[in-house]
């Protein structure tokens, strides 16, 4: 079986890799994730997610890198993680009423035959109209200070949509594992048969 390397020390990541039962270990990659002038989402997280794979090849010369990197954006403009309760609230409040769309940049990249496979998935968050009460409480109850858009789909931010439109929920977690499993085949490695 050849080495899975998930270039993230996220525990959502990893929960989600989980799911596909393949045995992997995880490393932090150090990338630099600041975007150049004028790039668009879609470029930015693909070639982050490329940069996270490619930064750990000398570490791991002979298995498959994954790497992903997601940002979000409200009415063309790129949103990161809050940090902070006041970023929180702000941002979503200006979500609120609003569609958030998530670009979730993943690449599958193997240090000794330099193959890299990579896309962009997207996904789009419709937000209900929030009230500050609910948007105050939200934030206190799952504190998604370290969450593009500031929420956890995975947790109570189910309650903060409207609707969602996408092919793959996972995608609002950081991993998107329809399209990984592509990229897995195309690299000739199949999750239900090597699991």
């Amino acid at each position: 079986m050849t080495q899975l390397v998930l270039a993230s020390t996220s525990p959502f990541r990893q929960a989600l890799l989980n799911k596909l039962g393949l045995p992997f270990i995880t490393a932090a990659p150090e990338v630099d994730e600041t975007p150049y002038p004028e790039e668009h989402a879609p470029h930015l997280v693909e070639r982050l997610a490329c940069a996270k794979a490619q930064a750990l090849a000398g570490r791991f010369p002979t298995g498959w890198l994954i790497g992903s990197d997601q940002v979000c954006v409200l009415e063309g403009k790129i949103t990161g993680k809050p940090h902070t309760i006041e970023n929180a609230a702000a941002q979503l409040r200006a979500a609120s009423g609003r569609a958030v769309i998530f670009y979730t940049g993943l690449a599958l990249y193997s240090a000794q035959t330099q193959q890299l496979f990579s896309l962009c998935e997207t996904f789009t968050v419709h937000f209900r109209s929030l009230t500050a009460a609910e948007i105050a409480a939200y934030i206190e109850k799952e504190q998604p200070l370290q969450c593009a858009g500031s929420f956890k789909s995975e947790g109570l931010g189910i309650t903060l949509f409207e609707r969602l439109e996408g092919r793959d929920p996972n995608t609002l977690v950081g991993l998107p594992l329809i399209a990984l499993c592509e990229l897995l085949r195309q690299a000739g490695i199949n999750p239900l048969l090597s699991a």
